[in-house]
Parts: structure tokens; sequence; C-alpha cells
């Protein structure tokens, strides 16, 4: 490991707005389950989270955007956690955290009806078919977002990846989802981006600056379960 990527890990552990619970084998429920507005925010706002966040773009842009709403981004590597968070705290962003955890512990961390909505911005698209289930739009996936998402609470999705795209679509047509907007070229569909916030253009992580410049179309989708 870098000495960068210490560094990285020594500041993580002294972060007010980061969470990383030690683990244990069977994963249990932590004690902030059902109590992020009490225990951390101190407010009963709406909460919102950026599953795979990476290095948090989107959460703390978010954040920023909407004041009004609670934000927790949540990944498993410390060192791309550190950049978000760092920002968080430099700019008062007191309503993000970050939770260092996988993914299909979530349940372990959130009870029923607690999130209001999901953002899932550029993942892993697990190409390879035995890895279907790691897809975060999978339903195996989905049904795990069930346990504390709000009733018609929006699932949002970007990806560069039309195959990840395709394969969502195919999920959400196969279980009935309702599909609130799709896109395959969201920058250039006019017709999609009149009905999202336009606050949402301004805001773009790191890979999906790339991938625009780089000229690929960015997908996107809004869906409820």
């Amino acid at each position: 490991m870098s000495k960068n990527k210490h560094r990285k890990f020594a500041e993580i552990n002294s972060f007010p707005n980061v969470i990383q619970p030690e683990y244990k084998y069977p994963v249990f429920e932590h004690p902030i389950k059902g109590r992020w507005g009490e225990r951390f925010f101190h407010n009963d706002h709406p909460v919102v989270l950026e599953i795979g966040c990476g290095k948090g773009e989107y959460t703390t842009g978010l954040a920023t955007a909407y004041p009004e709403n609670n934000y927790i981004g949540i990944d498993i590597k410390g060192d791309r956690i550190w950049t978000g968070a760092r920002y968080a705290l430099q700019n008062a962003l007191s309503n993000v955290a970050f939770l260092r955890i996988q993914a299909e512990h979530m349940h372990c961390f959130f009870s029923e009806d607690e999130v209001d909505a999901i953002w899932i911005t550029f993942p892993d698209p697990q190409l390879n078919k035995p890895k279907t289930r790691k897809r975060l739009t999978s339903e195996r996936f989905l049904d795990l977002y069930r346990r504390f998402l709000k009733k018609n609470a929006p699932v949002y999705l970007k990806t560069d990846n039309e195959f990840f795209y395709d394969f969502t679509l195919e999920v959400i047509r196969e279980k009935n989802l309702i599909l609130e907007a799709a896109s395959r070229d969201l920058y250039n569909d006019v017709e999609v981006r009149d009905k999202i916030d336009p606050v949402l253009f301004t805001i773009q992580t790191y890979y999906e600056n790339m991938f625009i410049n780089e000229g690929k179309p960015i997908c996107f989708l809004k869906f409820i379960l």
C-alpha cells in the first residue's frame, strides 16, 4: 500500500462524518440503524443514499444543491471516501455522511421506511454472467433496497455502460416496476431532460466527466420499486 493511501486511511479514522464499522461475521445490526436523523444529522430531513459513491462527487454535489436533505455516500474503498468526506468537512456540509461498508450489508444500517431515494452512479457492470447477482440493480439488490426505501421512493441510475443499462431495463420490465424516465443519451435527450431537475445536470462524477470528454453517451434511468 502506498504512503498516500496509508495517510488517507489514518486521516479518515478521525473524520466525524465517516462511519466505518469493524467487520465481524455475520454482520449484525448497527446502533445507528433507524436513527440516522436522531444520532447523526440531528434533524428529521429526508435521507438519500448514493451507493458505490466513489469519491463522493454526487453525494456532496446533491448535498450542496439540496441542503434540506441528508445524503449518505456508501462505498467500501476508504481512500475514495476520503476525498468526499474531506471536501464535506472543508465546506461545512453538515448534511453529508459516508458509510464504509459492503453494499450487501446495507440492511444492517437502515431500517424500514428510513430512506427517501437512492442514486447509483457509474457502478461496476459486473459483465461476467456469474456476477449477475453482484450488479447493483439485480433482483437481489432491489429486494434489499425494499427493506428500507419508503413507498414510491425513486431509484436513479447513471451509467456509461449500455449493457448494464439494458440489463436494468429488463429487470424493471420483468418485475413490473414503474419506469419514470429512461435515456440512452441523457445530455442530448431533450424529452427526458425536461422531466428532470436541471440542477442534476450540473453534478458530475469524475468518471462521468471523463466519459463525456471521450464522447461516450451517458445512460439514465429513474424507476420506482
